[in-house]
């Protein structure tokens, strides 16, 4: 007799609470092996493949995509143990309160899925948003003890998905993510009809919702005289509940805890100064001319930072507002901030203050690419103690952003542009940057704020001072 083992959603690590189910992987009656993934959810940090920890039949599902669940609520059944499995019925109509009742149906179940199961568990999560991957994106996490259900006994009250629902292929269409495809299958729009506009044809969010906005525009027609007359006048509000609502949950949602509670509860301010940038982009091309891999702008910003906190350690702590103490960090975790179609990232170059310039450059260019991707893990979103904001790749010159609670400071960085400056006595065409320094206001006073400011535009202005600390 098969035995029916419940799958709860894990605790996956770093303080996460709960989870929204963004793609289905299995359906019920499909034969799963141990470890496979089932599931594929987000949570506030990252896209999060949940593999099954036992093998068998799935025989339920809990929760349509689009649900949030918390951590330790059901996933799914699973019927392991035999060659033989129940499989739940379809639920009843709307507000029955009956139990589904399981029954048996003739299944041919691998090995693997009949082994036995341990009541303490460890597999492998992938976190992205693809289906598999290198085991160098896979993290350890620790899974719930599963759960028998006897087989005989009446089942638990799932939405059971029946076996035979019809299953509307995809077909091999290259698309950035799953919720790209959840977003084309929740509107009905046939992904074939659109033509990508990233690398190769491969659909952006954007392709999908400028498909959806032209479907959805509708046909001009005239308006009559009296219409017109009736219309509202330019400026009139519009009835509540009449615009688009978007959810704030998931990374989004994430941000803006943080946003405003870094609003709420750092005093904060800004400075700022303008800098010739001419000497640091010449001393970076004369370093990419000697061979080698290249160095970026960020990561000579990010070398120059990382001394100017040595100098001026007040910037690198946190405020513990409990204790009302200021703690000062003994390493430099350097954030940055990084724009993705999930939203704004900051992933966290770990001990920044002992990588050289080069090793600065991969790591930045190894994060970036995994927040483009989808694929950044939650250690790769923590433990900032400082944040590097680089918003001139936006064309801007000027910003004063929040700081990323609980850090103390943040270092804007605009556009490099030629502009007109006074160059030894004389007026110049120069590549000039403005910098600015957001700071939390009780870790330290304008003149340590100035200090630290004052310390990067001159290395940026003459990277030969950087040489004195090196």
């Amino acid at each position: 007799m098969a035995q029916v083992l419940e799958f709860k959603l894990p605790d996956l690590g770093e303080g996460l609470t709960e989870a929204e189910i963004v793609r289905w992987l299995v359906n019920v009656g499909d034969v799963v092996a141990i470890d496979q993934p089932v599931v594929e959810v987000e949570t506030a940090k990252a896209m999060v493949e949940v593999p099954c920890p036992y093998g068998g039949v799935v025989t339920a599902r809990f929760g349509e995509e689009g649900t949030e669940l918390p951590v330790g609520a059901p996933l799914l059944t699973v019927a392991v143990g035999g060659a033989e499995g129940a499989v739940a019925e379809p639920a009843g109509t709307a507000g029955s309160t009956s139990a589904s009742t399981p029954t048996s149906s003739s299944v041919s179940a691998s090995a693997s899925a009949e082994s036995a199961v341990s009541s303490e568990y460890s597999g492998n999560v992938l976190v992205g948003y693809g289906t598999a991957g290198p085991a160098a994106r896979r993290r350890r996490v620790r899974r719930e003890t599963p759960v028998a259900v006897s087989a005989a006994a009446p089942a638990v009250t799932p939405v059971a998905v029946p076996v035979s629902a019809p299953v509307v292929p995809q077909g091999p269409v290259p698309v950035i993510s799953p919720l790209v495809r959840k977003l084309a299958r929740d509107e009905g729009l046939d992904l074939r009809e659109i033509r990508g506009s990233g690398p190769d044809g491969l659909i952006l969010r954007a392709d999908v919702e400028t498909a959806l906005a032209v479907r959805a525009r509708p046909a001009p027609a005239p308006v009559p005289a009296y219409a017109a007359a009736a219309a509202p006048a330019p400026g009139t509000p519009v009835a509540a509940g009449a615009g688009e609502r978007i959810p704030l949950r998931g990374v989004r949602g994430a941000v803006a805890d943080k946003l405003s509670r870094s609003r709420t509860e750092i005093p904060d301010a800004t400075c700022w100064v303008d800098a010739d940038a001419t000497e640091l982009m010449a001393a970076r091309a004369a370093m990419n001319a000697a061979g080698g891999p290249k160095i970026s702008v960020l990561a000579l910003l990010a070398r120059i930072c990382t001394h100017a906190l040595a100098r001026f350690p007040e910037l690198n702590s946190t405020v513990d507002t409990a204790a009302r103490e200021i703690v000062r960090l003994p390493s430099v975790h350097l954030g940055f901030a990084a724009q993705t179609e999930r939203g704004l990232v900051v992933p966290v170059v770990k001990e920044a203050g002992g990588r050289t310039a080069e090793s600065l450059t991969a790591e930045f260019a190894r994060l970036t690419e995994s927040a483009r991707q989808g694929t950044l893990t939650p250690a790769d979103l923590t433990g900032g103690t400082f944040t590097l904001n680089n918003y001139g790749v936006f064309g801007v010159d000027g910003s004063t952003p929040i700081i990323n609670h609980p850090e103390a400071a943040m270092l804007g960085v605009g556009r490099i542009v030629p502009k007109p400056w006074v160059h030894q006595g004389e007026l110049a065409v120069r590549q000039v940057v403005q910098l600015s320094l957001t700071f939390d206001h009780r870790v330290c006073d304008g003149g340590t704020a100035g200090g630290f400011l004052r310390y990067v535009a001159d290395c940026v202005e003459n990277p030969a001072v950087l040489l004195r600390t090196l």
